[in-house]
């Protein structure tokens, strides 16, 4: 028997809802801009953040330089990002999902996972719930979405990417097998293109193809880890439930730096604009953390990620920002020799803000006098009105929330 929701609803069939909306911040443009309608449309600057469909049909894809992304369509509309307008457009979509069960979990800004198997008698069947969703979003926020319904979460996020884009497909329990074996190995969570390859070089290139292998084959093939975990995923065993109100281990955004050199000043002071950021956001949550996170991404697609714990969690700018610019510094020589295009921070292992016993001495710093007065600043008057010396004259380019924590 498979349980799911957090109330604790057991059932057979599938009730599980995976919206995702299409192409997000393409749509966006294109629904604000009727003349981007059914046009390429690419959404960033030196970096694709977005492409539409009818980009992504030329093989446009993130995280794609913009000069590639031109090669290989050349009549592609380029816009600069609008992150407010995207807020706002996830926040009024959010709340169609909201009016649809109380069940949500948010994965992103432009996907949840719905529970919607207790809802027959007032609402209809997971079907006609989310026929209707995908009409209210629609509807209400004048965006494409896409829904995959089936008994468990990976099934259901398996069948809203293949019902993209503008679709809808539901997984019934009987026939769970036959639409996801013959699907290819990239479609399980974890099978990226290294992984891929091994399997390919034993001639393994559908999922039902891995499901026939056996555990202990994929253990000695991938080791146990992920042995196990495409196991049980080949033979959709994902007991997961729907989880509401849960708290994000982690807080963090990144900025993508675009293609051109960057001289190792340019890098920090992105560095320092994403940390005034970032823990701005974990002091309006009322949070602490102990573990800053750094992440690279070089001209190569290569990515490094470095962290550091602290002996005491904080919310400080000046503390995260101290142990930010270490961690940048000891990434200076791979920086210098092939250059970055992403740069990220995230502070984790989070408290809330009152459960953490103060230092001594119990007196307020004045490091944290000033975050507080910065905060308020930004507060009343929005969140470029204070910048550091070292920000100004430069252009700060556009900042991502980490979403997936």
């Amino acid at each position: 028997m498979f349980v799911s929701g957090r109330r604790g609803f057991a059932s057979g069939e599938p009730t599980i809802l995976h919206a995702d909306l299409d192409s997000f911040y393409a749509s966006v443009e294109q629904r604000d801009d009727p003349r981007l309608a059914g046009k390429p449309v690419i959404v960033g600057g030196g970096v694709v953040l977005a492409a539409s469909y009818e980009a992504k049909a030329y093989g446009v894809r993130t995280p794609m330089g913009r000069r590639a992304a031109r090669l290989l369509c050349p009549h592609a509309i380029v816009v600069e990002p609008r992150m407010s307008a995207y807020a706002e457009a996830s926040k009024a979509v959010f709340e169609v999902f909201d009016d649809t069960t109380p069940l949500v979990e948010a994965l992103s800004i432009d996907e949840a996972f719905l529970e919607v198997g207790g809802l027959r008698r007032v609402a209809g069947t997971p079907a006609e719930i989310a026929t209707r969703l995908r009409g209210e979003v629609l509807r209400r926020v004048g965006l494409p979405i896409t829904v995959g319904v089936a008994r468990t979460k990976f099934l259901a996020k398996v069948a809203s990417a293949v019902a993209k884009p503008d679709g809808m497909l539901v997984v019934p329990s009987d026939g769970e097998m036959a639409f996801l074996h013959p699907l290819p190995v990239g479609r399980l969570w974890g099978v990226g293109p290294v992984t891929a390859a091994r399997l390919h070089e034993r001639g393994v290139r559908t999922v039902g193809e891995v499901a026939r292998l056996g555990e202990t084959t994929l253990v000695a093939m991938l080791g146990k880890a992920a042995g196990r975990h495409l196991h049980a995923l080949a033979h959709n065993l994902d007991p997961r439930p729907v989880e509401t109100g849960r708290r994000r281990r982690s807080i963090g955004a990144q900025h993508a730096l675009g293609w051109k050199p960057k001289a190792p000043g340019e890098v920090e002071t992105s560095l320092v604009a994403l940390v005034d950021r970032v823990a701005r956001r974990v002091r309006a949550a009322h949070r602490v953390g102990r573990t800053v996170t750094l992440r690279l991404r070089f001209d190569d697609f290569t990515r490094v990620t470095r962290a550091h714990t602290l002996a005491q969690a904080t919310a400080s700018t000046e503390a995260i920002l101290r142990v930010a610019r270490e961690l940048l510094a000891a990434s200076t020589p791979r920086i210098a020799q092939d250059g970055v295009t992403l740069v990220g921070i995230a502070v984790g292992n989070l408290a809330d803000d009152d459960v953490v016993q103060l230092a001594l001495p119990l007196t307020r710093s004045s490091a944290g006098s000033l975050d507080e007065a910065l905060d308020a600043v930004r507060e009343r008057f929005g969140s470029a009105a204070v910048a550091r010396a070292a920000q100004l004259g430069r252009d700060p380019g556009i900042s991502v929330p980490i979403l997936r924590d």
